[in-house]
């Protein structure tokens, strides 16, 4: 269920990230060569980036396929970022439609997705929402399970927690009322933080350029490095780091 991807580095557009590399993220949308679960992710898609001199990105999202979105074409090809967060949706069963639905979730400077689902959605997560305050649970931002996953990391990131402090504990908390498949990707334009739980996940640093997260690599690169499953994933200037959960 869905697939995603986060950048860190000098300025590149989304286009060299998403759409020309061989089976980048845009091909994923439609022919993802890891994914288990699902086979075409249509039901929305969203770019995510960070402008020079200002902390708080912006946003394009849909809830179409991205293939069938010409703006988003002519906006990958013209923006210039030092960060990004992308994603494309296969929306689970009992989930929410719509624009609002798709990653990334965004909150300050943060920007979120969701790769994967909880399981028995929305009747076996009660317990799970109710570990948030009652404001919280009601703002959600959309009826779905990763909305969800989004408001329990928030509620760490706005307590104080960092950013792969805040998904080890989200991911905790949903395994310890739930199963499912909790791959998580978290970024304040300065870091990134990541799960590998139950889904794909690979990071790739390329020189002069910067450091790649994503579901699944996007070329056929030998620096693909594959993250265990249950790990949590730091990525940063002084490099990536990976560790148990």
């Amino acid at each position: 269920m869905c697939r995603h991807l986060a950048y860190l580095g000098e300025p590149v557009a989304p286009r060299t990230l998403l759409v020309e590399p061989p089976s980048g993220l845009h091909r994923q949308s439609w022919a993802p060569r890891l994914q288990q679960y699902g086979t075409v992710n249509a039901d929305g898609f969203g770019l995510g980036w960070y402008a020079d001199g200002d902390e708080v990105p912006a946003r394009y999202r849909r809830a179409g396929p991205i293939w069938a979105d010409a703006a988003f074409a002519d906006l990958a090809r013209v923006l210039r970022t030092r960060a990004l967060l992308a994603a494309v949706r296969s929306a689970t069963e009992g989930c929410a439609a719509g624009e609002e639905a798709a990653a990334p979730f965004a909150a300050g400077r943060w920007l979120f997705s969701h790769n994967g689902a909880l399981a028995g959605w929305p009747e076996r997560t009660g317990a799970l929402a109710a570990l948030l305050p009652p404001q919280e649970l009601l703002d959600l931002v959309a009826r779905t399970d990763s909305a969800l996953l989004w408001a329990l990391a928030l509620h760490r990131l706005r307590a104080g927690a960092g950013l792969g402090e805040a998904l080890a504990d989200t991911v905790a908390e949903a395994a310890a009322h739930t199963t499912g498949r909790i791959n998580l990707l978290l970024t304040d334009g300065r870091e990134i933080a990541a799960t590998a739980w139950g889904d794909t996940l690979h990071h790739r640093t390329v020189p002069g350029l910067g450091v790649l997260v994503a579901s699944e690599p996007s070329d056929d690169h030998p620096d693909w490095t594959a993250v265990p499953d249950r790990s949590l994933l730091l990525a940063g200037p002084d490099g990536v780091t990976v560790k148990p959960l």
